[in-house]
């Protein structure tokens, strides 16, 4: 059984036609797991845009119903004996038959891309490697490979301390043309993954199919918060880009070489020729950086017989045609808290100063994104709550929307908030008995103020309150 956002993910991605392999690698699903979801969406009558609208909890019991939830007991293949017959078939090997000779015995047996897989972890567990090199076509515009590049150089110099400080270079390549961006940040955090991936993009001036980030072991712990946060993130960049990000599997095949052979190069032409200097700013460092990748992109390829000639031209030629338009306004950059819970209070902290979500909303997940502009506040399922202008003075510390508020609140409020020129206009409205009538309880104490809650009390009692 998959949660909400893997269920609604996986029927958005097949609405777009996209193949079942890449779904498999986006979400972590098997095949047979994608079709059960898309035919029970279907017998279910409902839209896309339905299924966003309903909760969570209804999504997940509609695609799997309670008193349907059982163990298949799938039969596992004889991988020993497969492999056997793999050896003995020797330059004529086909896994495929073999799986089809499964599937005449177990009609209930894996599927094929499952077949494979387990076979590829037999020979992983048995012999430490699959002993197979996995030919990749590399499609025109279609891919972009994000990593950071595994040497650290002490490239920063502080000069007040005269000390170096180690530096983090982000890199892409796109993976036809191999075309190179790189930059370096002060660590592999969320939010410079994030930034590095918005200004390869601008660089490119264009946005592929498909973004792979193949190595984030350091920007994500294994705390679900940090999970939830990242995919938060992605999903950003899928809408406002109009792509689809494709975390690789956990066991990459041998063929999946692009993004590492090319860190392997840019740590021994790229790094090293950063090192033979210093640099007291990042900006400094990052202008020398773009000089040598500039460089890289531009040098002819060693094979006369490429098509593409160099990185900038097989860019220009192949790639760039192929791909879509940027978005006609920048991205906007935002950091991302998540909160476990939404206190009692039902106001989330930011920058020392709190906002207001929808008081219902007590208890449960959300994660608030803040912008330099706005504060912008989610569900679990990066589904938008509320939002709200961003605030840089001292006070007031709480920034409510008096909607979120539950009616006691909102009664509380209001007797603290209004004054006795307020009751007086509001008693206007019903004519000069009820002036009258006002004008007596507010003079009627010491001082006025004590008053207004028996005003408060009587323009409550009213069916119709003005504001």
């Amino acid at each position: 059984m998959h949660d909400y956002t893997t269920i609604i993910g996986v029927i958005e991605l097949r609405l777009n036609k996209i193949s079942y392999d890449n779904v498999q690698k986006r979400y972590r699903i098997g095949r047979s797991g994608i079709s059960l979801i898309m035919e029970r969406y279907r017998d279910s009558g409902l839209s896309l845009d339905d299924l966003k609208q309903m909760p969570a909890e209804k999504v997940v019991n509609l695609i799997y119903p309670k008193d349907n939830l059982r163990h298949k007991n799938i039969p596992l293949p004889d991988f020993h004996q497969i492999h056997e017959n793999m050896i003995q078939m020797g330059k004529n090997a086909d896994l495929g038959f073999l799986w089809i000779e499964y599937k005449k015995k177990n009609p209930n047996g894996y599927q094929l891309s499952q077949f494979y897989k387990l076979y590829r972890d037999f020979l992983v567990n048995t012999y430490g490697s699959t002993k197979v090199s996995m030919p990749v076509e590399r499609i025109p515009g279609e891919k972009m490979y994000i990593d950071w590049v595994g040497d650290q150089p002490e490239l920063l110099l502080d000069p007040s301390t005269g000390e170096l400080k180690k530096v983090h270079i982000f890199a892409t390549t796109l993976g036809f043309s191999s075309l190179v961006y790189a930059e370096a940040f002060p660590d592999e955090k969320l939010p410079h993954f994030i930034t590095g991936t918005v200004h390869a993009l601008s660089f490119y001036g264009a946005v592929p199919r498909y973004l792979v980030p193949d190595n984030l072991k350091t920007a994500v712990t294994r705390h679900n918060k940090d999970e939830l946060v990242l995919q938060t993130a992605f999903s950003d960049l899928e809408t406002f880009y109009d792509t689809i990000i494709l975390p690789p599997p956990p066991r990459k095949p041998k063929g999946k070489a692009t993004i590492e052979n090319h860190v392997r190069f840019l740590e021994i032409y790229l790094v090293e020729e950063l090192k033979k200097n210093t640099y007291t700013s990042l900006e400094a460092l990052n202008d020398a950086t773009k000089r040598i990748v500039e460089d890289i992109n531009q040098r002819p390829f060693q094979k006369k017989s490429d098509i593409r000639k160099s990185r900038i031209t097989g860019f220009e030629k192949y790639d760039k045609p192929r791909m879509n338009k940027l978005p006609g306004e920048n991205y906007t950059l935002c950091d991302y808290k998540y909160f476990l819970k939404v206190p009692d209070n039902y106001h989330l902290e930011y920058d020392a100063h709190y906002y207001s979500v929808l008081y219902t909303q007590r208890g449960k997940p959300a994660i608030l994104k803040a912008t330099m502009a706005e504060i912008r506040i989610c569900d679990e399922y990066n589904r938008l709550i509320c939002r709200h202008p961003r605030s840089y003075r001292d006070f007031p510390l709480y920034i409510t929307d008096d909607s979120h508020m539950p009616q006691e609140h909102l009664y509380y409020k209001e007797v603290n908030a209004h004054d006795g020129a307020y009751y007086r206009r509001w008693a206007s409205v019903y004519g000069d008995s009820m002036v009258t009538l006002i004008d007596r309880i507010l003079r009627s104490p010491k001082h006025e103020e004590q008053a207004y809650n028996s005003c408060a009390g009587v323009l409550h009692s009213c069916k119709d309150v003005p504001h």
